[in-house]
């Protein structure tokens, strides 16, 4: 397992776990985040990484690549 932040863009991954306070595994659920969910990296570029997860783009920052883990 590595984190998301470490993903080699336009590959797809498959989440293993959601790590971090209940706070932000809440609010990273409520973004398409989940267990077991396809995660795929569009671009990344100065720490922040813009993923495709359930047909939607979302921007997330390294901190939050971090912790989720593929």
């Amino acid at each position: 397992m590595i984190p998301l932040s470490y993903a080699t863009p336009e590959e797809e991954f498959v989440i293993r776990r959601i790590g971090g306070s209940p706070e932000v595994r809440k609010h990273l659920e409520n973004l398409g985040f989940v267990a077991g969910g396809n995660v795929k990296v569009i671009t990344a570029l100065n720490g922040s990484m813009i993923v495709k997860i359930k047909e939607s783009r979302v921007a997330i920052d390294e901190e939050m690549a971090r912790k989720i883990m593929i």
